[in-house]
C-alpha cells in the first residue's frame, strides 16, 4: 500500500461526492459494496443503491441552497488480509449560497478498500457521527 494513493483516492473521491456527481462516485465502491450510516435504518447495499442516497443528498443540497465540502482527514490506513482498513476523521462543512460556512457534521469513517482493475474501490464504509451517543 501507498500512503500516497489512499490520499489521491480519499482526495477525488470526495470531490465526486461533492461536485453532485453521484453515479462516478458510486462507481468508486465495488458493486456489492455496503454502506452503513446512523441516519439509516439498514445499510445500503450494491452501487445502484450508493448511487440513489448520493442523488437524492445532491437534489436536498441544491434545493437548500448549500453547497457541502467533506474534509477527510487523520487517516490511517492497515494492511489486512481483506484489503486496507482505513479509519479517518471527517468534517462536512455546509456553506449557504451567499452565507458563512459552518461545520454540519464531524464523523468517523471506517473503509475497507480492495484493489480491482489496479484502482481502489470501497467495499465496505461504516460512518459514524460525534454528535450522538455510541455514534
Amino acid at each position: 500500500m501507498n500512503s500516497t494513493d489512499v490520499q489521491q483516492f480519499y482526495a477525488r473521491h470526495m470531490q465526486l461526492l461533492d461536485g453532485g456527481e453521484a453515479e462516478a462516485w458510486a462507481g468508486t465502491f465495488t458493486p456489492d459494496a455496503t454502506f452503513a450510516a446512523p441516519s439509516m435504518t439498514e445499510p445500503v447495499r450494491g452501487r445502484d443503491g450508493i448511487a440513489a442516497g448520493a442523488r437524492a443528498a445532491a437534489d436536498g443540497r441544491t434545493a437548500a441552497g448549500e453547497v457541502h465540502r467533506h474534509w477527510v482527514a487523520m487517516t490511517t490506513a492497515l494492511n489486512t488480509a481483506d484489503g486496507i482498513e482505513t479509519v479517518s476523521c471527517v468534517q462536512i462543512l455546509a456553506v449557504p449560497r451567499g452565507g458563512a460556512p459552518r461545520v454540519h457534521l464531524s464523523c468517523v469513517m471506517r473503509d475497507r478498500l480492495v484493489r480491482q482493475g489496479g484502482q481502489l474501490l470501497v467495499a465496505e464504509r461504516r460512518i459514524t457521527r460525534d454528535d450522538r451517543p455510541g455514534g
